[in-house]
């Protein structure tokens, strides 16, 4: 905002200000993929707009992924990385792997980014106070868990404290092994645990498009129903299939709205939250 004067940046302000009191004071379920961490300035840029929601009275929840450097350590350590129906083999080599880099390189470089924003930020896992935990979800994956129960109390502590949790998405077992957990899926659970006023799904795509060959044919807002329809017509398809169910999940165990949005574009969560214009594609709507 350098290049504005100082009325403008003013107005700006001004206008924010209804959205400022709707969100003061409710929960908000931030998932980053991996997909959007494209680089480091955007990743500070993400955490800087995460810490000014914090410092207005929103409480955030940071839930994260971490795909492509899960398998960037993998191709270092000379294992291949492989995968059955979009989703990771893991392995027991390959579990220890991704524990290392989702809660430990992952989870502290953006704790540490929020820290040096001015935020407070405590890093967490789905093992920690046995936050997620699952069963096995195919055997033919690996230690690739499917949810069976969230403790959010963890979590709510930590929000009711004044921090932003910063969660990894992998969970434990009833045997104490360590799982890989799809991390669209762990934020809605989370998201549906929290009663959260939005879930915002920071991807690598701008949304839900008519065509998926073109941008601008993207769609603002859709019903569950409508989502259905779009399934079965061919227009949601491959990998957004498994996005759109999680916003419907979500909405489902009492979230407000879901939306997914490219987050790879500058200051996307204040343009969805705070602005009339908003980004992505909201799911919104009482599951029929």
């Amino acid at each position: 905002m350098s290049h504005l004067s100082n009325s403008e940046r003013a107005q700006i302000l001004t206008e924010a200000l209804p959205y400022i009191k709707k969100y003061n004071g409710k929960t908000v379920v931030i998932k980053y993929g991996g997909g959007a961490m494209v680089s480091d300035a955007l990743k500070e840029q993400v955490m800087e707009d995460i810490v000014l929601l914090w410092l207005i009275g929103i409480k955030v929840v940071l839930v994260h992924g971490g795909g492509p450097e899960i398998s960037e350590l993998m191709v270092k350590l000379n294992k291949k990385p492989e995968f059955y129906n979009g989703l990771r083999i893991t392995d027991a080599e390959t579990a220890d792997i991704v524990q290392m880099v989702l809660a430990g390189k992952v989870n502290k470089t953006l704790v540490k980014l929020l820290e040096l924003k001015g935020g407070n930020a405590v890093g967490l896992s789905g093992v920690d106070g046995r936050l997620i935990r699952v069963e096995t979800l195919d055997p033919n994956l690996g230690y690739v868990g499917k949810i069976t129960e969230v403790n959010i109390k963890p979590v709510s502590d930590l929000l009711e404290s004044g921090y932003i949790p910063v969660i990894s998405t992998i969970g434990c077992g009833d045997d104490g092994s360590t799982y890989n957990i799809n991390g669209d899926t762990a934020a809605a659970y989370i998201a549906g645990a929290l009663k959260a006023e939005r879930l915002i799904m920071m991807t690598d795509t701008a949304g839900i498009l008519k065509d998926k060959d073109d941008p601008g044919s993207l769609i603002p807002k859709i019903t569950p129903e409508q989502a259905d329809e779009l399934k079965r017509s061919g227009v949601i398809s491959g990998g957004m299939i498994p996005k759109v169910d999680c916003c419907t999940h979500a909405l489902g165990m009492g979230v407000s709205n879901v939306v997914i949005m490219d987050g790879r574009i500058p200051h996307s969560i204040l343009m969805e939250l705070l602005t009339d214009e908003g980004a992505g594609t909201m799911v919104t709507g009482k599951i029929l």
